[in-house]
């Protein structure tokens, strides 16, 4: 992972909002649209799970592929269509994109699907419950047409609320981030774990948009930065299972219309639709228009 410049110390818990991307991450996050200048939009409702599961499973190779198979058949159609802007939000100080510190966007091996083990010189592997999450891209300009080959880079905490590259204790690691292009359905698709609830902040998963991969891994300029919520009920059966004590905490002391980031609309354009269980792993969807 190459630096660019120093990274400012971080808060190893949370996100310090948009006060701190002004000074660090603002001459990069107000790009315009992809062909022509609009910018991502997003919609989608938000589903219980199907199930609650009183066991603490991990996300491994069998919960992992269970989840991966039923993204499949959704993944080109995830949670309803776009048709109202997504917020522009915050990347908050772990980006891990140069903007702030390390780069992890032009290391070889940033390109991939599964993003629950770190690479390079390190395999670690971040446990939690399987998650896998379909982001859909389409074109506001084309009548919210699929858009192919875009990339999206995603990243988010783990089950204790580290932030890879940047948390202590897991600065060498750099699990959960990930850079996947768009298929014909306009989905990139990603394998990961659920993250935790840390304090001050509403359960979310970061992501940011790129014209192309070549774009993505070389600096180049990002289209879109937001963020994912995902639902209450959702999160409640997941962290009512080994390794997330300290969510059941952290999410009992704020609700999404309270959150910093989603609290402006209450999360509605960025709030998935969650389906599945704790036991083989859930799969969020969220369409986005660009």
């Amino acid at each position: 992972m190459s630096e660019r410049r120093t990274p400012q110390q971080p808060h190893p818990d949370h996100d310090r909002g948009l006060e701190f991307d002004v000074a660090t991450l603002l001459d990069r996050r107000r790009a315009l649209g992809l062909f022509g200048g609009a910018g991502l939009l997003a919609l989608a409702g938000c589903a219980d799970a199907t199930t609650s599961a009183t066991s603490s499973p991990t996300a491994s190779s069998s919960a992992s592929s269970s989840a991966t198979a039923r993204a499949s058949a959704g993944a080109s159609a995830s949670a309803g269509a776009a048709t109202t802007e997504v917020p522009d939000e915050t990347g908050g100080p772990y980006p891990g994109d140069g903007s702030n510190g390390v780069n992890v966007l032009d290391d070889a091996g940033i390109i991939r699907s599964d993003i629950t083990s770190s690479f390079g010189t390190s395999t670690t592997k971040a446990e939690g419950v399987a998650l896998t999450v379909n982001l859909t891209v389409t074109d506001s300009s084309n009548g919210y047409a699929a858009m192919e080959g875009v990339a999206v880079y995603l990243w988010h905490c783990d089950r204790e609320g580290n932030y890879s590259m940047y948390s202590q204790g897991v600065e060498n690691e750099n699990y959960l981030r990930g850079v996947q292009p768009t298929n014909a359905n306009g989905t990139a698709t990603f394998t990961t774990i659920f993250p935790a609830a840390y304090m001050g902040r509403w359960p979310h998963i970061h992501f940011e948009v790129y014209r192309s991969t070549a774009e993505a891994t070389s600096t180049g300029q990002i289209v879109k930065t937001s963020q994912l919520a995902l639902p209450e009920a959702v999160c409640n059966t997941v962290y009512a299972t080994s390794g997330y004590e300290q969510s059941v905490r952290n999410m009992s002391r704020t609700t999404l219309t309270s959150d910093n980031v989603f609290g402006d609309d209450g999360g509605i354009h960025q709030l998935a639709t969650v389906t599945g269980d704790a036991s083989s792993g859930f799969v969020a969807n969220l369409t986005i228009g660009v």
